[in-house]
């Protein structure tokens, strides 16, 4: 089997709520994403996705994303796609770093894999553990009082762990923390995520405002030795998530005692093929992780949900489903929330198939 033909398609997805914001008054309202084709000479076509959160985020933007996959297409024509180790080994020697362009490609590969052998993604990434997995809901940055007014909207929703984005001014985050806090119920998992926006002095007067609450503090500053020191000042769990992008950070944040849990986004390290190798090494170590990616709609919300589904469920912190955040819908067979949790597909592959007239013309084209 080789690599005939690479499209990429874009496609806007806008929010259910108008805008999600974060950290340093960043805000997004409408996603842009990346969808590839990779078809074979047999006939069998893969998809994947990619869906940079902004490009203020990470090192990581939707024309870039494009961009990368025209310059890095080219040179993977001819190749087998299911030989996925290979495949990676070339694409980073062919295309050095830039892991985000290179995550869609192998998503794709491996949803090919997937058909071909007749088995689900999550059976190739290890194997299907119970019939689902627990969901968290972001909380969109606002005024606290707001904040607190939508954990009842959610929890009816079936979610039972919430994000709260601070990262902001640090004696609005403590009103944020204690407001959203004091709406929760027995069995409710709180996490405030700074993703990067603390200088380490605010966020050593956040960990001491709210040392009462029963919350996780995940990120709260941009570096990972900002982020343990403050790990050392408080004793609150702790979650590290845009700081650890590879195996050799992961395995110092062990060394250290630095984290709790860690977020695997799966375009953080650059596709399935690495990101699973990160999610094993958690498992062998005992890190909780939660399993995702920046952002995407539902082909993205298909790559999580194999990869969370074939974790083991005592480590499997939390996973999300973008596809319920947007409005547009990109693929048919794509999971669904019910009750604040989420399976993948049992079809082979990803179990996904795009709609095209949603899509549109491809505005790559590599052959």
């Amino acid at each position: 089997m080789k690599i005939k033909r690479i499209l990429a398609y874009q496609v806007d997805l806008p929010l259910h709520e108008g805008s999600y914001n974060w950290s340093g008054g960043k805000s997004v309202s409408v996603f842009d994403s990346t969808i590839v084709a990779i078809e074979t000479d047999v006939g069998v076509t893969g998809y994947g996705e990619i869906c940079p959160l902004g490009p203020f985020y990470l090192p990581a933007y939707a024309n870039g994303a494009r961009a990368g996959i025209a310059e890095l297409g080219q040179h993977l024509l001819g190749h087998d796609p299911t030989r996925i180790g290979p495949l990676n080994h070339f694409m980073n020697k062919a295309l050095k770093g830039h892991p985000y362009v290179k995550t869609a490609i192998d998503i794709a590969c491996w949803d090919i894999l997937g058909k071909v052998s007749g088995q689900p993604v999550c059976e190739l990434l290890g194997g299907r553990h119970e019939e689902s997995f627990p969901l968290y809901r972001a909380i969109s940055q606002e005024a606290p009082e707001q904040m607190a007014a939508k954990v009842a909207g959610y929890r009816a929703e079936g979610y039972r762990k919430f994000q709260l984005k601070v990262g902001g001014d640090p004696q609005t985050d403590i009103q944020r923390i204690h407001a959203v806090s004091n709406e929760l119920e027995t069995g409710d998992v709180l996490i405030a995520d700074a993703n990067t926006g603390w200088l380490m002095h605010d966020a050593a007067r956040v960990v001491r405002g709210v040392k009462d609450v029963d919350v996780y503090i995940e990120q709260p500053c941009l570096s990972y030795d900002e982020c343990l020191t403050i790990r050392r000042r408080t004793d609150h769990p702790f979650v590290l998530d845009e700081s650890i992008d590879g195996l050799a950070v992961l395995l110092r944040g062990h060394s250290d005692g630095a984290m709790d849990a860690v977020n695997i986004k799966i375009s953080k390290f650059g596709g399935l093929t690495p990101a699973k190798l990160a999610r094993d090494l958690c498992s062998s170590l005992g890190i909780a992780m939660t399993i995702e990616d920046s952002w995407g709609g539902d082909i993205t919300t298909a790559a999580i949900a194999h990869l969370a589904h074939s974790t083991e469920p005592e480590l499997l912190f939390t996973s999300t489903d973008f596809n319920s955040y947007v409005t547009v819908s990109t693929a048919e067979g794509a999971p669904q929330r019910k009750n604040g949790r989420l399976a993948a597909s049992t079809e082979p592959g990803l179990g996904v198939e795009p709609r095209f007239d949603v899509l549109g013309d491809p505005v790559v084209v590599v052959e």
